[in-house]
């Protein structure tokens, strides 16, 4: 394509570059990973956090039971004194490591110490209905010195050849180590889930980059065409998906081509059709200012030409206008016999000035159509009909429908055509005689029929074993028909 010129701007690839399909795949998967990963990691940090807490609970009801094994009692009950020869190295085998510290407390029910640690708070909590453990056991958080502290406080009776009582053993341990633990699994889990992520956007990068490996291909061949190139997209390798916006472009590269081309030729038969009626008017206008003829007919043949040159304009204009019409698409249901009744009415004048024996039949005939292109296609019809017709001759329209499609026939009582000039007629400034006629009216008739799905025929009429005349016959879809597409 031709080079952009300066200081234009450029939106396609602005939007190419804010509208990123790369940018688009990586918001909307990373995202919906993204939170996913945040609420997994925090359920499985919860859930360690519960199972480290449920492994050292364990540590602590241990401990404790070691302790209440090493108690004794003399007395019964409310008489009864408890004995408790806990070392302190009785409890180095439940320490995990030196970071955390454990506490113990040995008392009655009624919070009479025994043994332990006189400043740890006493148990004045109840033992759950289902406990987790075999054992009347409560666990619980609290503070020892200023410091959390998670604690253990077992119910432990104690029985002796001399005595019975119920001993309160607290066990309790400092939390340095379940938070480290906590801490640590948690960094574990955020670096799979962050390596998770990272693969995730990696995969999503190297995809989005082959798989828009072939847009780029066809944007490189795009832009390294020469201007005016408007041949179809060649891509055998295109993914599926992207067959439809193939198929698209190399519709709209086919419309732009036929547009270009109906230009060009109109430019071009423009310029050589104008060229003759304006150097004829040229040379009427220089023949009245010497005074070669009278000027009364000088006025006469300079409006002539005139007249010549008006009506070519307008023609070339009508036929510019069916390709304009040809490329907009929702056009409504138009009754075919009210544009040729309305078109008769109009050229009323010329019919009675030529006293044609005129007549008209119509039926309903509904076509998808713009409402100039039909009456443009009657008046071209009729008008030549009516330079053909002798004066006092007949002339006959007449349109009639089916279920499927409509058709004008235009009958003149003219000399009919040679079967050879039948096809050239249509073509554009072929025209039977070419003193009285640009050639562009049968092709202007031509050009709509072929836009509104129909066709266009001449015949010559036989009446009696020589040409009567010639009928014009132009067929059309009907609007009510179901494989009718508008066009």
């Amino acid at each position: 394509m031709g080079a952009v010129p300066a200081g234009a701007a450029r939106p396609a690839s602005t939007s190419a570059r804010a509208l990123s399909l790369r940018r688009y795949l990586l918001l909307g998967i990373l995202l919906p990973v993204g939170l996913f990963v945040v609420i997994n990691t925090w359920s499985l940090y919860r859930q360690a956090q519960v199972a480290a807490t449920t492994a050292y609970d364990r540590t602590l009801l241990a401990s404790a039971k070691s302790i209440s094994e090493q108690l004794d009692v003399e007395g019964y009950d409310d008489d009864a004194r408890l004995r408790a020869r806990v070392p302190y190295s009785a409890l180095e085998a439940f320490e995990a490591d030196n970071q955390s510290r454990i506490y113990y407390k040995v008392s009655n029910l009624t919070g009479e110490l025994v043994s332990g640690y006189t400043a740890l708070p006493r148990w004045q909590g109840r033992i759950p209905d289902k406990p987790a453990y075999a054992a009347l056991v409560d666990f619980y958080d609290d503070t020892y010195l200023g410091e959390p502290v998670r604690v253990a406080a077992l119910l432990q009776p104690v029985t002796g050849t001399g005595g019975r009582a119920m001993a309160v053993i607290q066990v309790a341990e400092t939390l340095e180590l379940r938070h480290t633990l906590a801490r640590q699994m948690l960094l574990d889990t955020l670096w799979r889930q962050a390596l998770l992520v990272g693969v995730i956007a990696l995969v999503v990068v190297v995809v989005v980059q082959r798989a828009t490996r072939p847009v780029r291909k066809l944007s490189a061949e795009l832009q390294a065409r020469p201007e005016g190139d408007l041949t179809p997209i060649d891509a055998p390798d295109a993914p599926r998906e992207l067959l439809p916006l193939v198929d698209a472009t190399n519709a709209v590269m086919n419309r732009l081509e036929h547009l270009l081309a109906h230009q060009k030729r109109f430019v071009r038969d423009a310029s050589h059709q104008l060229r003759t009626p304006l150097a004829v008017l040229k040379t009427q206008v220089q023949s009245a200012l010497r005074g070669d003829v009278e000027p009364r007919q000088a006025l006469e043949e300079i409006n002539e030409t005139v007249d010549r040159a008006t009506a070519l304009a307008n023609q070339m204009l009508a036929l510019a206008k069916v390709e304009q019409l040809r490329q907009q698409t929702g056009e409504g249901v138009r009754d075919l016999a009210d544009a040729v009744r309305a078109v008769a009415l109009d050229l009323s004048p010329l019919i009675a000035g030529k006293d044609i024996d005129f007549t008209i039949e119509t039926t309903p005939a509904p076509v998808v159509a713009h409402q100039w292109m039909l009456q443009e296609l009657a008046r071209n019809l009729l008008h030549n009909a009516i330079k053909h017709t002798p004066d006092g001759a007949p002339l006959a329209v007449r349109v009639v429908a089916d279920s499927r499609t409509v058709a004008l026939t235009v009958g003149d009582s003219g000399p009919g055509i040679a079967s050879e000039m039948a096809a050239r007629l249509f073509q554009p400034f072929s025209a039977g005689d070419v003193r009285h006629g640009s050639g562009l009216g049968l092709a202007i008739c031509r050009e709509i029929a072929e836009a509104l799905g129909g066709s266009i025929s001449l015949e010559n009429r036989i009446e009696r074993g020589r040409t009567a005349g010639l009928d014009a016959t132009v067929r059309l879809p009907r609007a009510n028909d179901p494989g009718h597409n508008p066009p």
